[in-house]
């Protein structure tokens, strides 16, 4: 399906479902987009970071995007992270998913060495001038380790450059700037660039940034929970803040799951990450509730928290 302009609503970064030989399980992957596309969500965002791109081979990405794009097959757009620390690296993997069938791309700026926002710019217009199809920002700096700018992301939105922007960065001040340079809440058709997307990559924040006048939600707990968030947005979108709000609180309360690992025993991504797929498990979405090698897996005792946060979220799991 082609790009709505700008793209809206509930694009979740899709969970990759691996076995316990940490090879892609694609039987459960397509069960997986299933159940997000009978949440009604507007789009799907393959290789992002919820996918745990960084763990998987160039091999398993063309996987995991060639399945996603198949099981789709045109219903929603499908974005797919070209995500890697340089230029060239990233020129592949967008080669790439292009071929398999992507609508659109998401890319960081580079990381490990450091690099000026005009090296950052002159990056994404590479991407862009050299690969064909939308390109979206992705603005993580807890791993890129630079911030992109609202100055920077205008400057090429303005020419063209990207088509939107993926806001993980956690800096709301950050993005309100954006947004009131777009035009604020009332403003964006008639702004500078009225063709942008804004989705914010922060799942507890979804109606403030709807409120301010974001686009949509990308949201890791959509895997969970994909009608929650659907529910979230139509509410925002018809101005009953009050039940968007009620579901945004709902949200929240369920998001705890991402805690269910114990800090001085895990990380926080094995333990995030880990807690969606035991919750996906549990709902019967997916078959294993393995993580990528070397993050270490969720305990019993933390598997039944998240089955806990299920029961109280009001989803019920069936394993």
């Amino acid at each position: 399906m082609p790009l709505t302009a700008p793209l809206r609503g509930v694009v979740p970064p899709v969970c990759t479902p691996l076995d316990a030989q940490g090879d892609i399980d694609t039987g459960s992957l397509a069960r997986l987009v299933e159940h997000l596309l009978d949440g009604g969500v507007h789009g799907l965002f393959a290789l992002g970071s919820t996918s745990e791109v960084a763990y998987l081979t160039d091999e398993q990405r063309g996987a995991v995007l060639e399945t996603v794009v198949n099981v789709v097959d045109g219903r929603v757009p499908v974005l797919a992270g070209v995500i890697d620390t340089t230029t060239p690296r990233v020129l592949d993997h967008a080669r790439a998913a292009a071929r398999l069938g992507a609508d659109a791309l998401v890319a960081t700026a580079p990381f490990y060495t450091r690099t000026h926002p005009r090296e950052t710019a002159a990056h994404f217009r590479r991407v862009r001038d050299r690969v064909d199809l939308p390109l979206f920002a992705y603005d993580l700096p807890v791993s890129v380790h630079s911030k992109l700018s609202p100055a920077l992301v205008l400057d090429l939105a303005a020419d063209g450059t990207l088509a939107g922007v993926k806001d993980s960065s956690g800096d709301e001040g950050s993005l309100r700037r954006l947004l009131v340079a777009l035009g604020g809440r009332e403003g964006r058709a008639a702004g500078p660039v009225p063709a942008f997307s804004v989705l914010t990559g922060s799942e507890l924040t979804v109606d403030a940034a709807l409120l301010a006048g974001a686009d949509g939600v990308v949201p890791g707990l959509g895997n969970v929970d994909p009608a929650g968030y659907v529910r979230l947005h139509d509410a925002a979108r018809a101005g009953d803040w009050s039940r968007a709000a009620a579901e945004q609180e709902r949200l929240a309360a369920l998001f705890a799951m991402v805690d269910a690992g114990p800090e001085d025993e895990m990380g926080r991504s094995s333990s995030a990450l880990g807690a969606f797929k035991a919750a996906l498990r549990l709902l019967g979405v997916i078959d294993h509730g393995d993580t990528a090698f070397p993050q270490i897996p969720l305990s019993a005792s933390s598997v039944a928290a998240v089955d806990a946060r299920l029961r109280a979220a009001g989803l019920t799991p069936v394993r």
